[in-house]
């Protein structure tokens, strides 16, 4: 005979039956009685109460993306919901499988406006890969599997459930179901043999072939056969900026990163391979520049498990579909060993321009304020190279991606599509319970930090070892940058006045060091690190230092300025 149990109760039932371990969320009225079934399972369920609901999200964000396993968040009906959404658009963008659960007003009261109701599956279908309101118990267990059948398959992304409350509390005759078929949904494209074959033979007439490396290799654990790939050719190797760790920073044929903001050698010699090979990347703006003027000499290979990317942006004279795990060695098998000495080396002569230019005062400065880009790759050597980057979103993003260095896959957490300031903190508190046997360090701007600092009181809670570097520029350092550059030194909004970071981390039960002079800094690192738990990092950094490289709006991806 099969158990009588509530909607609640099946629905955390289900939960657990999809392997979930860990839970972010926020509690409400139209939620209650979910939260009510928690209780009961504090054992099978990490519970971790968020400051906010944005936060919710991104933290389930941070543990998926390092753990490589569906982050989950539940709120209530709303504002809790409405909370989520830039969450939800975030994992859009940048591909990251998360469940989110809300909460919603009871069935027989849904459009009339009752307290807290919101069309939570009209507002957020745009942003999703599925939404479905679930208005009977007996729809949990189907609705909750399909859901993650959805969210981690294919090319990943968030899913939205709006469970309403009659739903909550109705009691049904619980028994789990499996979903591994949707019809219409084919989340692995079977691989077309005659775009392998053609692929392979261009690539071995290629004299100049260039890899454009994605996050795509990333979330189809492809690190192996990336690299079988790239080394029976002899073929250079770039990153985006969500690709970064795909490649190991010292990995022989890696020659750097990918756009606005990349290496210049990489930027330039897009526009002069004659193939170019693009694998789990959707070919963003950021990348490309000006497309009128992008590669416009090579033939483009693109590897995509969706098949929307293929052309969107950039047209592809061989589109090859699928999941790269699976179509990389396929086109392997048929590669002829080649050398591209020449072409390899061109590389090294655009890096050393790029060194002598940016790299070299980023790094040394030798005297003045403390530059980003140095803190950044101190705390990377600091801890070996093999810590997990979280950023947040403008100067420190960029400076941080740049002068880290990695060792091991899935090591860099940043919002890339959506630029989401605030994405940071939350980020780097699911991290830690993604991969609790790693260090997390995240990096955050005075402005950013800002927009979710409820989180201290997450992680003063949960007890989260989050390393965090807050790299104090007193200024909205991106936009200010933009200001200095394509708009006259006008700095409309973005000096900031700013509290004592210090006072805020002690108040939470947070150690922390301010930084001001050069001399301090490796001290002040070693004792972030050796620090059991949480430990803020307060640098005051140059005001006015500069991301360069950049390559300025509507230019040529190798039109790059530095300074």
């Amino acid at each position: 005979m099969k158990e009588i149990i509530s909607g609640g109760e099946a629905l955390l039932r289900s939960l657990k039956n999809e392997g979930v371990d860990t839970i972010f969320g926020y509690p409400g009225g139209s939620i209650m009685p979910v939260f009510d079934a928690m209780y009961d399972h504090r054992d099978d369920f990490h519970q971790v109460v968020v400051r906010h609901e944005q936060g919710a999200v991104h933290a389930a964000q941070g543990y998926a993306r390092s753990s490589g396993k569906v982050g989950v968040c539940i709120v209530t009906s709303g504002p809790g919901a409405t909370n989520t959404l830039t969450g939800i658009s975030d994992a859009i963008l940048d591909s990251t499988p998360v469940v989110v659960i809300a909460g919603q007003v009871s069935s027989a009261v849904l459009g009339t406006d009752a307290f807290q109701e919101i069309d939570l599956v009209g507002v957020t279908q745009p942003i999703s890969k599925w939404s479905y309101q679930i208005r009977r118990a007996e729809d949990v267990a189907w609705a909750v599997s399909r859901a993650f059948y959805i969210a981690r398959s294919g090319r990943p992304g968030p899913v939205v459930l709006d469970f309403t409350k009659n739903a909550q509390v109705a009691q049904i005759a619980y028994e789990p179901v499996t979903v591994d078929y949707v019809r219409s949904y084919v989340p692995y494209p079977k691989p077309n043999m005659d775009a392998i074959k053609e692929a392979a033979e261009l690539i071995n007439r290629a004299r100049r072939p260039f890899a454009l490396v994605g996050q795509g290799v990333e979330l189809g654990e492809a690190h192996e056969e990336l690299k079988a790939f790239l080394e029976k050719a002899n073929i250079p190797a770039a990153r985006t900026l969500l690709g970064l760790s795909a490649l190991p920073s010292d990995y022989p044929l890696n020659v750097g990163m990918l756009g606005m903001h990349g290496n210049l050698s990489c930027n330039v010699n897009t526009n002069q391979c004659d193939v170019l090979i693009a694998i789990g990347m959707r070919f963003s703006d950021r990348v490309t520049g000006n497309l009128a003027t992008y590669a416009k000499q090579a033939k483009v290979i693109h590897l995509d498990i969706d098949r929307v990317e293929i052309d969107k942006n950039v047209k592809a004279d061989i589109p090859v579909i699928g999941n790269c795990k699976e179509t990389l060695p396929l086109i392997t098998e048929l590669l002829q060993p080649a050398d591209h000495k020449e072409w390899i080396d061109s590389f090294a002569d655009y890096d050393a321009v790029e060194y002598e230019k940016v790299i070299a005062k980023a790094l040394n400065p030798g005297k003045g304020p403390l530059k980003m880009g140095e803190v950044a790759r101190k705390v990377s050597e600091a801890s070996n190279n093999s810590a997990v980057l979280v950023t947040d979103v403008g100067q420190n993003q960029m400076l941080s991606c740049r002068y880290f260095k990695y060792t091991k896959p899935h090591s860099v957490l940043t919002s890339g599509g959506l630029g989401t300031m605030g994405y940071g903190l939350p980020a780097a508190i699911g991290a830690t319970m993604g991969v609790p046997e790693r260090t997390v360090c995240v990096f955050m701007g005075d402005g950013g930090f800002q927009m979710n600092i409820q989180e201290l009181g997450t992680i003063m809670e949960q007890k989260s070892p989050v390393k965090m570097i807050l790299l104090n520029n007193n200024y909205l350092g991106n936009v200010r940058q933009w200001q200095e550059l394509f708009f006259n030194n006008r700095y409309s909004c973005t000096p900031m006045l700013n509290a004592d970071y210090c006072m805020i981390a002690k108040a939470y039960g947070i150690p922390s060091r301010l930084v001001v002079d050069r001399s301090e800094i490796d001290d002040a690192i070693k004792e972030m690190l050796e620090t059991p738990g949480a430990f803020l990092l307060h640098v005051a950094v140059e005001e006015e230092d500069n991301v360069m490289p950049m390559v300025p709006p509507g230019a040529s991806i190798c039109d790059m300025i530095f300074e």
